[in-house]
């Protein structure tokens, strides 16, 4: 076998040796890797920094991918030198392996400006999993951090530690963020959105110094500007490693040498990635990268052939939840005629440059849905002369198909992983996807900026046989988004009130639709730790009591587990002779409801009763209905009293979607109707089932089994997971039922009780947090919020106007 040695365990080298065994499984591979990790997707290093992903979720070739293909493998080890005459590398662990091909994919390392103080505690650079790590270690909120570096990966490296809570400013030294993608125009609206968005950026600043003792604890300008710093990341730019290159005696420029077969200048020695010049150009882009693992891979395997000629410089990628989209040669010259279109309320800018009629460059900020087309007749060269009218707003097609269908299978769909057209049709007939969440199980496509879903729900709707639309229902037209965007939107720009998110995103004015369904999101997100709007909740969250046809209110005390006492009968009794309650209702949920209470009359009934509320009036917890269990029934296997009443305890006072109806039965006679609750526990021989969805109201359904456990701590605990994930992934107003049939159980429980360790304790841990902020809410009728808040309000014909 062909002793094939790649040294460097990134997206290009990896990529390339996944070419090659599709060509030849013969080679026996080597690879030695400076990291400790195996290949994982550097694109989405700064969703990790950010907290939306884990370590473990941007892997791209587990070890057993390694071990499949008989790689032998050396994690954190460097290779220091190569003899290319005697066909052998030295790595720095003193071992010597001999090659018969050699691959060099070294990669490139952050460029360090002449900045004085740059080794110092406190400094860092964004290029590695274990620098996002060193990052994560000293972000928290309130920390002050300064990015040097309004690049790509400056602004990446500010977001995520922005969204973990830091006070971050970006100093670039350049005229506009972003100048090798976008224009002053570009620039300009980039650089407002983020401003928006709380990241405070200098531009046409010159860092000369990082300032402190033995740690940071600033930067000066040039211009004598001082800025208080807690960390300092470097993000100047990067240099391709050619160091091995030159011990190898290859022919080196600001790279590796590589002719259009990407060979390089000794026979037998290949290089591939950020390492390599090719034509005067070295590239820092994935798909590039991809384009040229391709070709080195049939140069190797013995089917020379196609030709890497070069790839259109293009970047495609989302900034703090700005599309960005930059590609070709949008400069103004004499010979180019650009077409621009700006919308500065939408944060919305276009520009195409032609020359001679064809398209030579494109920024698109805002909106990027037309990218592929763009891309597509940057690469053909497509004469445009009779589209002109139409280059930035297309009518309709009468196919509309017909964009997918003209795109080669060859086109890169997903640039962060790299994924073609042909790729993703191979997936829909080969493992059956129908679906965009199993298209991006499938082929990883649409997991990293999310700016090609478009596309692929496109080739899905165009090629999947039995395609699933996945709607998107925008929350209302006060605020254009869906909910699961607004949901990334609050976490990823920490924003903490309802009128930023109307502000920023929306008309600033809001509407009885979008503002309680807002409120509830932030109450979630954060756990309860953000700026309460009451003007955003509904009059029963504004009162704490449930509004009646004639202007009065239902007060329904909470009673655990609708077990009661004598003493608080006879207080509910007294409540109602002394404030003259019209009715005393016992209600379905075996609780007792006191209906006709005046607005007035509500903190002095609440203080009376001395009960906590039982959140009858609000989206939220309402009650856990139960059977007497082992308590006095002679049919009872399990303590279900108790047990819904500690199921109780631990929710009350918490904020869901919809309301969330319980129950707790000691044994399958279900006397408590557990399986048409919210969320249910059936007490059986020998443990309890946990059930999930059930539903009693305008239509009947039956819960979903969630998971049998043996004992009760078990079962609260899967109640508990179910429970925090619904709150945090249904759209408001959808009741657990709805929620259950839409993701599917088998979702459900990979999600929650089948979930990893780490994801069932995060779970658990934001449910504590929740809990741990939250109060009964009747307390206010001690401290009244406002003055107002119980203070009846005339009928309007009754005003002296």
């Amino acid at each position: 076998m062909t002793r094939l040695v790649v040294v460097g365990n990134g997206m290009a080298g990896i990529a390339a040796a996944e070419q090659i065994l599709k060509h030849a499984p013969t080679f026996a591979i080597t690879v030695f890797g400076d990291e400790t990790h195996v290949n994982y997707n550097r694109i989405l290093l700064s969703s990790v920094l950010a907290g939306e992903q884990s370590a473990d979720d941007i892997v791209l070739n587990p070890i057993d991918w390694y071990q499949r293909h008989a790689i032998d493998l050396h994690l954190g080890t460097r290779v220091i030198d190569v003899d290319a005459d005697g066909k052998t590398v030295t790595s720095d662990d003193g071992r010597t392996t001999a090659y018969d091909v050699l691959l060099l994919a070294t990669g490139s390392t952050a460029w360090m400006p002449p900045i004085a103080g740059l080794d110092k505690d406190g400094v860092f650079v964004f290029r590695t999993l274990d620098d996002t790590r060193g990052l994560l270690a000293r972000a928290a909120p309130g920390v002050k951090a300064v990015v040097i570096g309004g690049g790509l990966l400056g602004l990446e490296a500010a977001r995520g530690l922005q969204v973990q809570g830091c006070d971050v400013t970006v100093v670039h030294l350049m005229d506009r963020l972003m100048e090798r993608q976008l224009d002053p125009a570009g620039g300009a609206y980039l650089q407002e959105r983020i401003a928006q968005l709380g990241v405070r950026v200098l531009v046409n600043r010159s860092t000369t110094a990082v300032l402190g003792g033995g740690g940071v604890d600033g930067v000066e300008l040039a211009d004598g500007t001082k800025l208080e710093a807690d960390l300092v990341v470097v993000a100047a730019g990067i240099r391709p490693n050619v160091e091995l290159g030159r011990r190898a005696g290859l022919a080196v420029g600001r790279g590796i040498l590589v002719n259009d077969f990407m060979e390089t200048s000794r026979p037998d020695v290949f290089a591939v990635g950020e390492c390599v010049e090719h034509n005067g150009v070295c590239y820092g882009l994935v798909a590039p990268l991809l384009e040229q693992a391709r070709v080195l891979a049939a140069t190797i395997t013995g089917n020379r052939g196609a030709k890497y000629e070069g790839s259109i410089q293009a970047a495609k990628l989302k900034i703090m939840g700005v599309e960005v989209f930059s590609a070709g040669a949008w400069e103004d010259a004499p010979d180019a005629a650009p077409v621009r279109f700006e919308d500065p309320a939408l944060g919305v800018y276009k520009k195409l440059v032609l020359r001679d009629g064809r398209l030579s460059g494109v920024i698109l900020v805002g909106e990027t849905a037309d990218s592929h087309r763009y891309m597509e007749w940057l690469r053909t060269g497509k004469d445009l002369a009779a589209e002109r009218r139409h280059l930035l707003v297309p009518p309709p097609p009468a196919d509309p198909g017909v964009d997918v269908a003209q795109m080669p299978d060859s086109a890169t769909v997903c640039g962060c992983v790299g994924v073609t057209k042909a790729s993703i049709i191979e997936a829909i007939h080969q493992q059956g996807v129908n679906t965009l969440s199993q298209l991006k199980e499938a082929t990883r496509a649409s997991t990293g900026c999310g700016s090609c879903t478009g596309l692929c729900q496109a080739l899905l709707k165009a090629v999947a046989p039995d395609f699933e639309e996945e709607t998107r229902k925008v929350l209302c037209a006060c605020v254009p988004f869906t909910q699961e965007a607004l949901r990334e939107i609050l976490r990823s720009q920490r924003l903490r009130s309802v009128q930023d998110v109307l502000d920023i995103y929306g008309n600033g004015a809001g509407c009885e639709v979008c503002k309680p369904a807002l409120s509830y999101m932030l109450d979630m997100r954060w756990c309860g730790d953000h700026d309460e709007d009451r003007s955003a909740r509904f009059i029963n969250d504004r009162v704490h009591a449930n509004i009646q046809k004639d202007g009065t209110f239902s007060v329904v005390p909470r009673m655990r587990g609708g077990v009661t006492s004598a003493a608080e009968l006879r207080r509910i009794a007294d409540v109602a002779d002394k404030y003259r309650v019209p009715m005393v209702k016992i209600t379905g949920s075996q609780r007792i409801d006191l209906l006709g209470i005046r607005k007035e009359d509500l903190p002095a009934v609440w203080a009376d009763l001395g009960m906590p509320s039982g959140q009858a009036y609000t989206k939220g917890v309402r009650m856990v209905k139960t059977c007497v269990g082992t308590d006095f029934c002679r049919f009872g296997t399990q303590d279900s009293t108790a047990a819904g009443i500690e199921l109780e305890r631990r929710l009350e006072h918490l904020y869901t979607p919809h309301k969330v109806k319980m129950a707790a039965v000691g044994c399958p006679r279900n006397c408590a109707e557990a399986t048409v609750k919210d969320i249910g526990l059936v007490g059986v021989e020998g443990g309890w089932q946990v059930v999930v969805g059930g539903a009693a109201g305008k239509s009947v359904r039956k819960a979903d089994l969630l998971v049998t456990v043996e004992t009760t701590a078990a079962a609260l605990e899967a109640a508990e997971l179910f429970f925090q994930y619904y709150r945090e992934h249904a759209n408001y107003l959808e009741r657990t039922y709805d929620f259950v049939e839409r993701l599917g159980i088998e979702k459900v429980r990979k999600e929650t009780v089948y979930a990893p360790a780490p994801v069932k304790a995060a779970l658990r841990d934001r449910l504590r947090k929740s809990k741990a902020r939250a109060r009964d809410a009747w307390q206010e009728g001690r401290t009244p919020v406002n003055p107002t808040q119980f203070i009846p309000l005339d009928p309007i014909d009754q005003l002296n106007v």
